[in-house]
């Protein structure tokens, strides 16, 4: 079963997350750019960016030398993604479970549902689990990752990798400006290609 896309539109992650009962006061906006001046329009605080990109050859060739950098973090809310087209998903599950101080949901939230069911699983497991659970998904040519700060750490997560990346200390009013950095080595890799693009999941 092929999951349908999912754009990187603030709007409609927005209406995704509402539609799985998160509420209060946090929401994803646009990055106009990943140089400082695009991030600086970013409300803060923010506590999670999200990457779209294409997948090149030059990404799975560093990806490969990436591999032995992944670290076991047991602070963060990683999991694999199994299901074909359904990065968006994987990476909208990262944002928010990282962020449990700051996500508040309702009453019968089916991502809260998902999330104290996968608690206390491995990163595999939790995939089993999301693919007998129907949720939003995405596009095949281009993948999305998501960047938190868990305990003052820089995580990038990636759910085609086997676990999380970590780059290096950060804080909660540089986090985004940390987070742009490190993107800008993707488009740095992608010799060329413009298609990225990126929203940041902020206190609106």
């Amino acid at each position: 079963m092929e999951w349908q896309p999912m754009e990187i539109n603030p709007e409609m992650l927005n209406k995704v997350l509402s539609g799985l009962g998160v509420c209060g006061s946090w929401g994803f906006v646009d990055v106009l750019g990943l140089e400082d001046e695009g991030v600086s329009s970013v409300p803060s605080p923010s506590c999670a960016l999200m990457l779209l990109f294409p997948l090149t050859q030059q990404h799975e060739s560093f990806r490969q030398q990436q591999a032995g950098k992944v670290s076991g973090g047991t602070d963060l809310y990683f999991l694999k993604q199994t299901v074909v087209n359904s990065c968006g998903t994987v990476a909208l599950l990262h944002a928010v479970a990282n962020n449990p101080t700051h996500i508040e949901y309702d009453g019968d939230s089916a991502l809260k549902k998902f999330l104290d069911e996968t608690a206390n699983m491995t990163p595999a497991q939790r995939a089993t689990h999301l693919e007998n659970n129907q949720v939003e998904a995405d596009n095949v040519n281009f993948h999305f990752i998501t960047f938190v700060n868990v305990k003052g750490q820089l995580y990038e997560l990636d759910g085609r990798m086997e676990g999380p990346v970590n780059h290096g200390t950060t804080k909660d009013d540089s986090f985004i400006k940390d987070a742009a950095r490190v993107c800008r080595g993707f488009v740095e890799r992608a010799e060329g290609e413009v298609r990225f693009s990126a929203v940041a999941l902020c206190h609106t």
